[in-house]
């Protein structure tokens, strides 16, 4: 889903481990973590001059976390801001607290609802070891050297998603919750359609005129962007419910009809945005699930008005 015409999609400024200033206060660095779920890597942000934060720090690379030092090579890194704990934002946030004795502030350490032996999905990919000076509540603010920013409490890709903010700019730096190259994953167990259309909306009530995401370009004209996400969802749900309506019992059944052509390495994280999306239907009682609704689970539609 795309909505190109207010979207500047800056693939050929996105090279890893180059400096990047995208507006008067915001530098970015990209890490060397490409796939076809980073897209060209994650992006870290570098807000302020002379005394800075640092938003995102990224993985435990040992290139990313070294560039980073350089690019603030003569400053004070005073915060170290982290949107989720996925291991592409988080695992490098100790390394460059040790480093600069920067604070380490942001989203709330993920607590796992299985032994660590027994994550699956997105769960797995939890950073475990995070640890954060002070975990930031919604609408709570960081004030450093010439920079304002305000959290923003997004649930729904990961449950402790938070977005930050830049009072100065009117920017929000978004995570993964809302990113101009792809639509989110939304994983259960620990990932919610529910919390991530609602966060969706919680976005759409504030007037922020540009998004840097976790990965990829800057969103501009959010508030269109919202919409188009949010219509792409509401189709999304739509096809599957009618999938559904039409006797496909399983997830893989589903998503062999609705995923057409899909990149085989996305097969997975398509099932598991199905099982949040029947999730979210099975919550609302607009499908059953005849176990547990998870990924080997069988549903059926609900009639109503019978």
């Amino acid at each position: 889903m795309n909505d190109d015409d207010d979207l500047i999609f800056d693939s050929a400024d996105a090279e890893a481990g180059e400096v990047r200033r995208v507006s008067p206060l915001v530098r970015r660095l990209i890490a060397g973590n490409a796939s076809p779920f980073t897209f060209t890597g994650t992006c870290s942000y570098i807000i302020g001059r002379g005394s800075v934060a640092i938003v995102d720090p990224g993985p435990l690379d040992e290139a990313h976390i070294a560039a980073l030092l350089e690019a603030v090579r003569g400053e004070s890194v005073r915060h170290i801001l982290v949107t989720h704990t996925h291991r592409d934002h988080s695992p490098a946030a100790a390394r460059l607290k040790a480093a600069t004795g920067a604070t380490v502030l942001g989203a709330r350490p993920f607590t796992p609802a299985a032994p660590a032996g027994e994550m699956k999905g997105l769960d797995a990919a939890h950073d475990l070891a995070y640890a954060p000076d002070h975990a930031l509540a919604d609408g709570e603010r960081v004030v450093g050297e010439g920079y304002t920013l305000e959290a923003v409490a997004t649930p729904g890709h990961a449950a402790n998603h938070l977005c930050f903010a830049l009072i100065e700019e009117n920017s929000l730096f978004s995570g993964d919750h809302v990113m101009a190259w792809s639509t989110t994953v939304v994983a259960p167990p620990d990932g919610s359609m529910g919390d991530y259309m609602a966060s969706l909306e919680k976005l759409r009530g504030r007037d922020e005129s540009v998004y840097w995401p976790g990965h990829g370009g800057p969103v501009h004209n959010p508030q269109r962007y919202l919409r188009g996400l949010a219509h792409h969802r509401r189709q999304r749900e739509a096809a599957i419910l009618a999938r559904v309506e039409a006797g496909d019992a399983t997830i893989d059944q589903i998503v062999a009809a609705i995923y057409v052509g899909l990149d085989a390495r996305l097969i997975g994280a398509a099932k598991l945005s199905t099982l949040a999306h029947l999730q979210d239907l099975v919550q609302r009682g607009l499908v059953a699930a005849e176990r547990a609704a998870d990924l080997e689970g069988r549903y059926r539609a609900v009639r109503t008005g019978v």
